[in-house]
């Protein structure tokens, strides 16, 4: 409920009432008894007034009286959904997670159903598990299993800090089936990732603001990463302290287990690469140079600090972009940057264990989903 402008103190107005938060078209009668009122206009454009409630009501019965008079039904999961988008646990999160939100909301409120309204009109403690389920099943049914796994995972989460705050009694959304999301296990051709990095090469010494220019980190985090086998928060949380003689030393996240990837002259000019262009920009920042070796980000961005997952994600999308629209790579072979992982360990020669230990996963299972080379094998018997 929207307020008006500043209010000036009303004496007269009970003192359990923060006059400050009233909501916007509420007034107050002290006399005889005491009545809360609001002023509209009639059909005939005359101005009428409307008794809202006594002197002993309380301030939030007051926002609902104006707000069923505006057409707010606060039972309705549209409801529910705004006060969460509104509080600061979801004002707090990541702008990404926000849209990623944001995104499964309007698919959830649009949902038409056999009552002749969307799904976000129904009374939100009239949900059920099964009604959950039928919702999940029938966007999954539409061949979006990815989008009603992602819906459900919203579903769960705004459910659940309802209940927290008094707005259901139950989380329907617990328990419910998610549906089997197809997995993406996308292998970059080698040809056409070797031609990408080179593009970013190039670009990467362009000015910034000049057409075509990239961020000239783009290159050599894709270059760790492969290497490496690193994801791209692992390469671009990498510090000095990551650099030892004998190699780099990882910082695997998700239960991995860390490793030292030896030097090798390619690994070694990507990771010198990452400090010159450090170097330069903290030299023209004005930058003072940490002391630590882990307080030394390998991989910074144009203002000198540490780089954000977000900004890289932005750089590289642009990237793919711009190289699709010079004919580096088509809209088939487009891959993401987690896929440089995907292709080290599956480049990694020697036998399975020798790729698990190289990929610090601690399980078969966990490299399975990134080893995707075949095996060559001897023929049965005598062959």
């Amino acid at each position: 409920m929207q307020k008006g402008r500043k209010r000036k103190i009303n004496p007269n107005i009970p003192p359990h009432i923060d006059q400050s938060a009233l909501p916007r078209g509420v007034y107050y009668d002290a006399r005889g008894s005491g009545v809360w009122y609001t002023l509209y206009l009639d059909e005939g454009g005359k101005q009428r007034r409307k008794n809202l409630a006594g002197r002993k009501t309380t301030l939030s019965e007051l926002h609902r009286l104006m707000e069923e008079r505006s057409g707010v039904d606060r039972d309705s999961l549209a409801f529910l959904a705004e006060q969460y988008h509104q509080s600061q646990k979801f004002k707090s999160l990541e702008r990404k997670t926000q849209d990623s939100y944001c995104y499964a909301r309007d698919v959830l409120l649009s949902m038409p159903t056999k009552l002749g309204k969307p799904l976000g009109d129904l009374a939100v403690r009239k949900f059920t598990p099964s009604l959950v389920q039928r919702v999940i099943d029938r966007i999954a049914e539409e061949g979006k299993p990815s989008k009603a796994a992602h819906a459900l995972r919203y579903l769960r989460l705004l459910m659940q800090w309802g209940r927290n705050r008094g707005y259901v009694e139950t989380n329907p959304a617990q328990g419910i089936e998610a549906p089997k999301e197809r997995k993406q296990r996308r292998l970059p051709e080698p040809a056409v990732m070797a031609e990408l990095i080179h593009l970013a090469q190039q670009q990467g010494k362009l000015t910034r603001g000049q057409k075509g220019a990239c961020a000239p980190y783009l290159w050599y985090v894709m270059e760790i990463s492969y290497l490496c086998r690193l994801r791209g928060i692992e390469t671009v949380t990498l510090t000095d302290a990551n650099e030892t003689t004998a190699g780099v030393l990882t910082n695997r996240r998700k239960g991995s287990r860390d490793n030292i990837v030896r030097w090798s002259p390619r690994l070694r000019a990507a990771w010198e690469a990452a400090k010159q262009v450090r170097a330069a920009i903290w030299a023209k920042k004005k930058m003072p140079v940490p002391t630590l070796p882990e307080q030394r980000r390998l991989i910074v961005a144009a203002h000198g600090g540490a780089l954000q997952k977000s900004s890289l994600d932005t750089a590289w999308q642009r990237l793919v972009t711009q190289a699709i629209e010079n004919g580096v790579m088509t809209v088939e072979q487009r891959f993401g940057l987690h896929d440089f992982k995907r292709r080290g360990i599956t480049d990694t020669e020697g036998t399975r264990a020798d790729k698990q230990e190289a990929s610090g996963h601690r399980s078969q299972g966990m490299l399975d989903v990134y080893d995707l080379s075949i095996p060559v094998v001897d023929p049965a018997g005598d062959g």
